[in-house]
């Protein structure tokens, strides 16, 4: 990995950046001490994303998994617990307050 000043990397010039990003070397670029931007081959880009994707999928995954107690709820005891009766529920739907 390639750490350069905001001014260094200007100096590189863009093309001398892409040209590093497209054979596999990451670049940094640095602000007063402090990294505020990475230049790295789109491949490179596209295979984090992915990865961003997967992990929120199994953290959801385990989230519920963790969580399930097993004990389902049908829609009757829903109302019952709301205080809503099928008729209200109906009646709702078919004024158009819900879309299904």
């Amino acid at each position: 990995m390639t750490n350069l000043t905001i001014s260094q990397a200007n100096q590189t010039g863009i093309s001398g950046l892409v040209s590093s990003a497209e054979s596999g070397e990451e670049i940094t670029l640095s602000r007063h001490g402090r990294p505020v931007a990475s230049v790295v081959a789109t491949h490179e880009l596209e295979e984090l994303k992915r990865d961003s994707e997967s992990l929120r999928d199994v953290a959801l995954v385990m989230a519920r998994m963790a969580t399930d107690s097993g004990v389902r709820t049908d829609l009757d005891q829903a109302m019952d617990h709301f205080g809503i009766s099928r008729t209200e529920l109906e009646d709702e739907i078919d004024a158009g307050l819900h879309d299904l």
